[in-house]
């Protein structure tokens, strides 16, 4: 509201109402790049946010492949001991039979301690992995998923880690938001550099004064435009060392993305090793596993006829135990590792 202004004092009363108007012209680009560097770091919050959410799935994708090793290991330890449970009862009956020796049923005995202590330390590794589950979900209580694993075979990992690491500099969300933020302060920067130069706006005024006296308000409405100009002078340096200041964190936040890059192409790298050798294990434990069967089955029989002794036997559990274990790790270790280069590429579901 405006009514002008009061600068007589022999103006017994006097009322009016009005509209100022004010209108930047221009400040010569300075507005245009503080709305342009607000708008960088907006877009740089979308990017953080899409970072912190790629977290979060890697997190939940390796304590899910951690619960599924710990569970194929309980898997393994529990069936050891049935098997185990099984020789030990067949010694004991030979030996009541006077059949075998008492030296092949203290060894079933000890082979059977051994598979029930694997089962409870691998009863305790899944109970812990699932503790990490329920807290990497959200949850405080002690909740049992029933874990279930893509039968599917998994999938190879990249020829090479060049065209990962260059999929990784286009697309990784934190390298996105410092690149923005970058832009954003390079744009303040040259916004506080721009405070140096003039303003241009524009004035206007207009109202009535429907009461007053009429000696003095002839006309009951009254107006004016103008035009202001106005320029940066004694400022005691404050508008240098503004733009100083914004200049060296340009700099500064620009030297963060080229760490950051070189970060990437590391982590990238690394990733890229851990599943390539990740996915040769595989096929090495499955042979492993395969062999470890056959010596089994060729040291039960020999045991059975009479051919061998009980420590050739338990050897061969012992083995087949292991190239379980090996495989169901290799595997599990295997979709961690590509989980872990889906994330360091930017490449999360």
């Amino acid at each position: 509201m405006s009514a002008g202004t009061l600068s007589d004092s022999r103006l017994l009363y006097h009322a009016g109402a009005g509209v100022d108007l004010s209108q930047l012209i221009t400040d010569f680009g300075r507005t245009r790049n503080l709305v342009a560097s607000s708008s960088f770091q907006a877009k740089a919050s979308q990017q953080q946010s899409q970072a912190t959410r790629e977290d979060i799935v890697l997190a939940a994708d390796l304590a899910f492949y951690n619960a599924l090793e710990a569970q194929a290991t309980l898997q393994v330890a529990k069936s050891t001991v049935k098997a185990r449970q099984a020789v030990g009862d067949q010694v004991n009956a030979l030996t009541a039979s006077k059949l075998k020796s008492t030296l092949d049923q203290s060894f079933a005995q000890v082979n059977l301690s051994q598979a029930k202590l694997l089962d409870l330390d691998s009863q305790n590794q899944f109970d812990g992995a699932m503790a990490n589950l329920n807290e990497v979900l959200g949850t405080t209580s002690n909740q049992q998923y029933q874990l279930v694993d893509d039968s599917s075979p998994p999938l190879p990992v990249a020829p090479s880690a060049d065209a990962v690491i260059a999929l990784a500099l286009q697309q990784r969300p934190d390298l996105l938001a410092l690149k923005l933020n970058h832009d954003a302060d390079a744009r303040f920067s040259r916004a506080q550099h721009e405070q140096l130069l003039p303003t241009i706006s524009g004035l206007g005024t207009v109202g009535i004064t429907p009461v007053g006296s009429s000696a003095y308000f002839t006309p009951d409405w009254y107006g004016a435009a103008g035009v202001n100009i106005g320029i940066p002078i004694f400022e005691g340096f404050k508008f240098h060392a503004q733009a100083a200041e914004a200049d060296l964190r340009a700099k500064a936040s620009d030297e963060q993305s080229r760490v950051l890059i070189n970060r990437i192409v590391r982590d990238v790298r690394t990733a890229w090793l851990r599943a390539n050798t990740a996915q040769q294990k595989m096929s090495v434990t499955a042979e492993l596993l395969q062999e470890a069967n056959t010596a089994l089955d060729l040291a039960d029989t020999r045991y059975r006829l009479g051919l061998s002794s009980i420590v050739e036997l338990s050897q061969a559990q012992l083995q087949q135990t292991q190239a379980q274990i090996a495989e169901a790790n290799a595997r599990f270790d295997y979709e961690a590792d590509l989980a872990a280069l889906r994330f360091q590429s930017g490449s999360q579901p």
